[in-house]
């Protein structure tokens, strides 16, 4: 479940930062008109603002979702296995007296 979720999360990633990328600023109107002007008609009409918005939305929201489900995993598995997964160690040093090696009868 962990691995599907993980390749889920950068698939996802991945396809918000493209779709990042190809989203135009707001000063990219004033650039159409030297000859880039026939891009909007790909997405219709009224261009790729609300139809690349609605999507980067939803893929920001697809993010979040995956993320706050890899914590949650994450968090089982750490109180499954432990302060933080590792094996607990046996201390070589004796307590009782600060810097003395412990003595094995």
């Amino acid at each position: 479940m962990e691995t599907v979720l993980l390749i889920g999360h950068v698939l996802v990633g991945i396809a918000v930062i493209g779709l990042v990328l190809l989203q135009q600023g707001k000063g990219a109107d004033a650039g159409a008109s030297f000859g880039g002007g026939a891009s909007q008609t790909v997405f219709g009409s009224a261009g790729s603002g609300g139809f690349l918005v609605k999507l980067t939305a939803g893929l920001g929201a697809a993010f979040f979702i995956t993320s706050m489900a890899l914590a949650v995993v994450a968090n089982n598995k750490a109180s499954e296995d432990g302060l933080i997964g590792l094996p607990q160690v046996p201390s070589t040093v004796d307590d009782s007296a600060p810097g003395t090696p412990k003595t094995v009868d």
